[in-house]
């Protein structure tokens, strides 16, 4: 638990770095129209978002060479200052005449990353008017990143368009923290001939990306197979086994079994017709996740084993029917050809620590699905009181149910990503 212990010491300093700045979209573009951004901040934004990287240390330098300048009559330093302060406001006066109007910039991302695994944008510019002359070297730059957010790359290649032509460029990044993340817009503008600073950028709509939890390994999720009758079957849902009634005939498609084939119906009408058949009978799980809050460690550690609880579940016939985190009940159906996993993970991504598990109170929320479901997976921090209170609540209204408990043995094998087992 140390090596963990230490990890979450780390995002604990990395908040406080970005303790000043807002964590949401929605709240940086309340702060965006606050007083002290619309007098001070647009002339800050102005001289650092015009650099370039090189122009950034070369404004710290310049700045130096300002300190140590300040006695203009022991040291000639002072003269080193206004040349280097000349070149930097003449640089960005230039920058100011490099406009690329004729310049679309757009870029592509994955809706999905793991929590900690890089990602890559892919930014690119196309230059729209093949007549017109060619564009200058383009800088392409990433917003900045929330608190758990780092750019793994260093200063991206210039990219230099032919009259018409196209030019991408790939930023990776890593998130280190779970959730939907709305990150600003990309920019490009052309960049001076000393590099010092870029001019007029071009801005690419906002980004969303959901970082989402690792995925546990669960090898094995010994359980009882049971079936429930679903009434009318479950629609859309990829057929297996053999416990199908009738639901009527269609006529034929190439790669149906021949074994459907009705010979009355094509008798009667002259064209092959096959039974539909549709299966009564599933296996609906629903998995219940304590969010309990007061060991951070202890709780991702569990939002994962709940999410490989899920990919093992959907990977045989089973179909996950129902999600609880906390206080809340989230109604999906995944499996059997049915939603995907990805949809299980953005739920997971945006769980956040509540009060532990309450039995008297979960059980009448989830109670108007237990009549469809098979069984009912708990992902517990232990055998307490209140889980078996869940377990026994749950039993009694005829359903199945299992208790998967994650304790410091578990963090270390979800980890070390071992295979689980229970």
């Amino acid at each position: 638990m140390t090596g963990r212990s230490r990890a979450t010491r780390r995002i604990d300093f990395a908040r406080l770095n970005h303790i000043l700045i807002p964590k949401t979209a929605e709240e940086r573009e309340r702060w965006r129209k606050g007083l002290v951004a619309r007098t001070v901040f647009p002339v800050l934004t102005f001289v650092w978002g015009a650099l370039t990287e090189e122009g950034r240390t070369f404004l710290v330098v310049t700045l130096l060479l300002g300190a140590f300048g300040a006695d203009v009559h022991g040291a000639t330093v002072y003269v080193l200052f206004a040349i280097a302060m000349g070149l930097l406001v003449g640089c960005l006066v230039a920058a100011r005449r490099l406009r690329i109007d004729d310049v679309d910039v757009s870029v592509v991302a994955p809706r999905h990353v793991t929590v900690g695994e890089p990602i890559s944008f892919e930014v690119t510019c196309v230059h729209r008017d093949p007549s017109a002359s060619a564009p200058p070297p383009l800088r392409v730059r990433g917003p900045f990143l929330t608190w758990d957010g780092a750019w793994l790359d260093g200063t991206p290649r210039e990219l230099v368009l032919e009259p018409g032509g196209r030019g991408a460029v790939t930023l990776r990044a890593r998130f280190t923290a779970r959730g939907l993340h709305a990150l600003e817009e990309f920019g490009a503008g052309g960049v001076v001939p000393l590099g010092l600073s870029v001019g007029p950028r071009r801005w690419t709509p906002r980004v969303k990306v959901h970082v989402v939890p690792r995925v546990a390994h669960v090898a094995r999720l010994s359980m009882p197979v049971t079936m429930r009758h679903q009434p009318g079957g479950v629609a859309l849902a990829s057929k297996s086994g053999e416990a199908m009634d009738l639901h009527g005939v269609r006529p034929y498609r190439p790669g149906d079994p021949v074994r459907d084939l009705h010979a009355r119906s094509w008798a009667r009408t002259g064209q092959p017709v096959v039974r539909e058949y549709q299966q009564e009978y599933f296996t609906r799980v629903g998995v219940v996740l304590d969010a309990d809050g007061s060991d951070p460690d202890l709780l991702e550690a569990s939002i994962e084993v709940a999410a490989g609880i899920v990919a093992h579940l959907t990977r045989g016939e089973a179909l996950v029917d129902v999600l609880v985190v906390g206080d809340h009940v989230h109604e999906l159906t995944v499996g059997r050809s049915l939603g995907t996993l990805e949809q299980v993970l953005e739920l997971l991504a945006a769980v956040e620590g509540t009060a532990p598990l309450v039995a008297g109170e979960l059980v009448p929320r989830l109670a108007p699905y237990l009549d469809r479901l098979s069984r009912v997976v708990i992902v517990a921090r232990g055998r307490g009181r209140e889980e078996q209170a869940l377990s026994r609540q749950v039993e009694g209204r005829g359903v199945a149910c299992t208790t998967v408990v994650v304790d410091e043995s578990v963090v270390r094998a979800v980890r070390a990503k071992e295979p689980l087992a229970w």
